[in-house]
């Protein structure tokens, strides 16, 4: 699955050619039973979707973890395209942190791709005696070898966030990135782009706040993030503050992939904003809005505005195309970003989403839109939630798309999502013009599981992707 070579290590050597690389035959996929009243672990799902097999969109395996109500939710590798100089490297193993239980799993895929198999379980309290953190999210494969983790916060769920590190063969704990005393505070995702010494995290909430659910009054006690952290790459520790305009809960972040870049992308969730955010010329970062999603007035809903609530964004890898979920409007969009400070719409679909029509919300007032969507049916099932996780194959022609944010607050905005289990959708882009068109042959549904419907999450092919591989 890599660039063929004599000595190259895992992934490619630059964005460009991964963009070249093999279409995606099979998908990973984190399953969550975790609020769902099925008692059952979490589990890993492999799904086919190469057009050519006889089990094409079907769930192929399921390797379920040991413990229950861990809350899998995204995934990582144990090495990337930042280790692509070292040889003696191969993409073998998955990383997967649990938000709420902590524990990491590390699986192998290496062994048997379709059919992925435990290969360590690392223990919480190894995790809180090394580094006093919690709460995982975000996992990236450093070119050191090492693989570093953000968490939300400390182990009583306050929000001291930071990054555990593990070593990339045996996956002991080492410690924190971070020096010693250092935090990312509300720490959620991460970014590293070496070639300008520089770290980008991003906030959510401390877990306490989050947890069981969202409540709008910890939004007005300003107990929700604002803000990004700029890190000095080889001093391990904050050097700038971004206090965020109309930038609440900023969350995915995305440096362009061109690794000579000095600017990237954070999709801020309640403001339902895009900030670019750059490098100056005298060496300190700004943030600049570039995209508003605006609310819309709702009868019906827990608030008397809806927001778009940006949960997912992408870049394409040849960084000419950005694309983000707006989890409760229902749409995914595509814009072309060719020039960073003006990004253009070329791309808009509804695939589900709280203000359809028939349903319990009605819509007062809409800047965008003149009614509301019609409710999706994909082969016959009438899709529950919105899109949220969405991942890109290498060539940029293919989105892959599911429909779970979070177990609790899947549980609090969309309880049919709980009932009917999430799903996974693919729609095709046009890389010229830009538009998506979503392919009405293509779903898998996690409603039909074996033991209940489960909540599916972030997605990972194999040989790497455009939001787990980073180019230094």
């Amino acid at each position: 699955m890599s660039t063929k070579c004599g000595n190259c290590g895992p992934g490619y050597s630059t964005p460009l050619e991964a963009m070249k690389g093999p279409r995606e035959e099979i998908v990973y996929l984190p399953c969550i039973y975790r609020n769902t009243g099925t008692e059952a672990p979490d589990y890993l799902a492999t799904v086919d979707v190469d057009p050519k097999s006889p089990q094409y969109c079907q769930v192929i395996h399921r390797l379920p973890m040991p413990n229950l109500k861990d809350e899998l939710h995204h995934s990582g590798w144990n090495t990337c395209s930042s280790c692509f100089g070292d040889s003696t490297k191969s993409r073998t193993k998955l990383v997967l942190p649990s938000l709420i239980s902590s524990r990491i799993y590390v699986v192998d895929v290496g062994s048997e791709p379709r059919a992925p198999k435990l290969h360590k379980v690392i223990e919480p309290k190894d995790i809180h005696a090394k580094c006093e953190l919690a709460f995982l999210h975000t996992s990236h494969c450093l070119a050191s070898g090492e693989v570093m983790i953000s968490s939300l916060g400390d182990v009583k769920g306050n929000g001291k966030g930071g990054f555990v590190l593990l070593d990339g063969e045996t996956f002991e704990v080492k410690g924190t990135w971070e020096r010693p005393g250092g935090a990312a505070p509300l720490g959620y995702d991460f970014w590293y782009q070496p070639r300008h010494n520089v770290m980008i995290s991003t906030e959510w909430a401390a877990p306490n706040v989050l947890r069981d659910g969202f409540n709008p009054a910890d939004v007005e006690a300003g107990l929700y993030g604002s803000h990004l952290y700029v890190w000095d790459w080889q001093r391990h520790e904050i050097v700038q503050t971004l206090s965020l305009k109309d930038g609440l809960i900023p969350l995915e972040i995305r440096f362009l992939h061109n690794p000579d870049a000095a600017q990237g992308f954070v999709g801020c969730a309640l403001s339902s904003t895009i900030q670019r955010f750059y490098k100056n010329e005298g060496g300190t970062w700004s943030v600049e809005k570039v995209i508003q999603v605006p609310p819309k007035k709702v009868k019906g809903w827990l608030l008397p505005e809806m927001p778009g609530l940006i949960t997912d964004i992408l870049l394409s890898l040849d960084d000419r195309f950005l694309y983000f979920s707006n989890w409760l409007h229902g749409d995914l969009r595509q814009y072309d970003i060719s020039d960073p400070q003006r990004p253009r719409l070329t791309g808009q679909l509804f695939l589900g989403g709280s203000i359809v029509k028939g349903g319990p919300v009605q819509v007062l007032e809409d800047q965008e839109l003149k009614s509301q969507p019609e409710p999706l049916v994909v082969k016959g099932k009438r899709v529950a939630g919105g899109p949220q996780m969405i991942q890109l194959s290498l060539d940029g022609k293919r989105l892959y798309i599911t429909t779970s944010l979070y177990s609790a607050w899947d549980k609090q905005f969309y309880p049919d999502l709980i009932r009917e289990g999430s799903v996974m959708l693919q729609v095709d882009v046009d890389t010229v013009k830009g538009g998506l068109n979503l392919n009405p042959n293509f779903l898998v549904d996690f409603g039909k599981e074996p033991l209940g419907p489960a909540l599916a999450h972030e997605l990972r092919y194999p040989g790497g992707d455009c939001s787990s591989d980073i180019w230094i």
